[in-house]
């Protein structure tokens, strides 16, 4: 299913939010956004269409719409936390820690090790977030490249 701004506006409803016109700049901005983007970049975009929206807002927005699995949360190991579009189906990340790239990946395989922890700790695990860093092949490239110089 492909969610539409609308769809979003109306899980958010069903979920028991109010669809604020501050939240409504959110959305819009989010909507605008093809890749993977920062709260920032979302307040940035949503303070033009809503010029008194605080960063607060921006982050309880994102927030809700992370709880509610429409948006994921990437963290690049840098300061600032990346959020991206949740691709429909389970998936993960392989996060580029010299530029940034996030590539999305599927077939985690998990299901075993999960038993195991579960077992070994009285756990009932109900999910979890999976993610890789390291180096893209374009930045790997270059990092070979100023070695050999």
């Amino acid at each position: 299913m492909i969610l539409t701004k609308r769809k979003i506006a109306a899980l958010i409803r069903e979920g028991g939010y109010k669809l604020t016109p501050q939240r409504r700049a959110v959305l819009d901005a989010v909507d605008l956004t093809h890749e993977r983007f920062t709260p920032d970049d979302i307040y940035a975009a949503a303070h033009r269409q809503h010029p008194d929206i605080g960063l607060v807002t921006i982050y309880r927005t994102l927030n809700i719409l992370v709880e509610m699995g429409l948006i994921c949360e990437v963290h690049t190991g840098k300061r600032r936390s990346y959020v991206m579009r949740r691709p429909s189906g389970h998936h993960h990340h392989l996060v580029c820690l010299c530029c940034g790239t996030v590539v999305d990946f599927a077939n985690c395989d998990l299901e075993k090790l999960e038993e195991r922890i579960s077992g070994e700790t009285g756990f009932k695990i109900e999910g979890h977030l999976f993610e890789l860093s390291g180096y893209c092949r374009e930045c790997l490239g270059r990092a070979d490249l100023l070695r050999k110089k």
